[in-house]
């Protein structure tokens, strides 16, 4: 069995009102697309997967010397969902049996989380952390179709329909999005 690591960083940080686009922001000198880099690729998946497209991380992905694959999402305006289909399409052609998302502006995602999402033996399965769902999310490849391909839900529709098909994962770290300054003021 493989299994790919997705990370979604394509979306345009509106809400973010810094000097600089959120996954650019930096905590304690690191930025926050390279933390989350790091984990995933730290997880040693059989493939790791970035989605890109309003900021250009190709600092990032450089810098680190990392295995990637980067895939450009040119229609992120559309919300998160067009990412989760860009990477469904690309997945689609490999024989990956199963693909985990997680995002790109949630630094605090250990590396120990994406592979203990990873493993777990359900079709879905989601991290959760002190009892509360969070990313990364581990979709088997049988259920990639029923993914919702447009709007700003992503998995968000089948995890909800699927509820009591999804194996919750006991996880440390910390799961919260950087969506404003104030919430990267919470890091620093």
């Amino acid at each position: 069995m493989t299994v790919a690591g997705v990370l979604l960083g394509a979306g345009g940080g509106s809400r973010f009102l810094g000097s600089v686009h959120k996954l650019l922001a930096t905590i304690d000198g690191v930025r926050v697309v390279d933390r989350s880099l790091a984990a995933l690729v730290g997880a040693e998946f059989d493939e790791s997967i970035v989605v890109v497209g309003a900021v250009d991380l190709s600092e990032s992905v450089s810098i680190a010397e990392r295995e990637l694959t980067v895939l450009d999402n040119p229609n992120w305006a559309a919300g998160q969902a067009t990412s989760m289909a860009v990477a469904l399409d690309y997945l689609s052609l490999t024989d990956h049996d199963a693909a985990v998302f997680g995002l790109a502006d949630q630094p605090g995602v250990p590396t120990e989380a994406w592979r203990r999402v990873a493993d777990a033996e359900a079709p879905l399965a989601r991290a959760t952390y002190q009892g509360r769902a969070g990313h990364p999310v581990r979709i088997a490849r049988c259920l990639w179709t029923a993914i919702n391909r447009e709007g700003d839900a992503g998995a968000r529709s089948l995890l909800r329909e699927r509820a009591n098909e999804v194996e919750a994962v006991p996880c440390h770290g910390r799961h919260d999005d950087i969506d404003t300054v104030e919430d990267l003021d919470t890091w620093n």
